[in-house]
């Protein structure tokens, strides 16, 4: 008897642990809290800034509280880009630059996300744009984990970083001297938890 209660005990304990080990946090975007924006260089003198306006991300995240190794992923919807400027938007949705119809989303999928100091992560994924894949890592700024006076828990993120359009295949017969190469992307994100 003591052997079967010793055993019982021993796969409580196992399973509680493995429990806690496994336990994980979802978090769900807050889209009114929330922003996708870029920049680009316009005739090498300014910059032309834009931005997402439908977008969604969600978060798995192994240790709630440091969002160490969290599980990110964003996808935007291409035909939202909004620059101020019907017209432009409209030739950026054409097959000249994102050719919205065939690739009409934008994703990236964080793989990890590796603390460097006390609010600052590295977040490594793959982005996709125009149906071309490629490796990217993100500087990301915990801006803090607070209750709101609503109920609940929220989180606020910033994610940066810059790409090569040409690397996606995105306005290759657009010359950098007329819109820059590089894009500098920054989203700001406020997240809801789930459980």
């Amino acid at each position: 008897m003591k052997k079967v209660t010793l055993f019982f005990a021993v796969l409580l304990t196992a399973l509680l642990t493995a429990s806690t080990i496994f336990a994980q946090t979802n978090w769900s975007l807050d889209p009114s809290h929330s922003a996708v924006r870029f920049s680009v260089q316009h005739l090498l003198v300014s910059e032309t800034e834009g931005r997402f306006k439908k977008f969604d991300l969600t978060v798995n995240a192994p240790k709630a509280e440091d969002f160490t190794d969290a599980k990110i992923d964003l996808i935007v919807d291409v035909k939202s880009v909004d620059t101020q400027d019907a017209k432009r938007d409209e030739h950026l949705r054409t097959p000249d630059w994102f050719d919205a119809e065939k690739y009409s989303q934008i994703t990236f999928k964080g793989k990890s996300m590796t603390k460097t100091g006390e609010k600052t992560y590295k977040l490594s994924g793959d982005l996709t744009m125009h149906g071309v894949t490629k490796p990217m890592t993100l500087d990301v700024v915990h801006n803090g984990t607070v209750k709101s006076p609503y109920g609940g828990t929220v989180a606020g993120f910033k994610l940066s970083g810059v790409l090569n359009r040409k690397d996606f295949g995105v306005g290759e017969k657009t010359p950098a001297a007329v819109v820059g190469e590089d894009i500098a992307f920054v989203c700001n994100i406020e997240l809801n938890k789930k459980g």
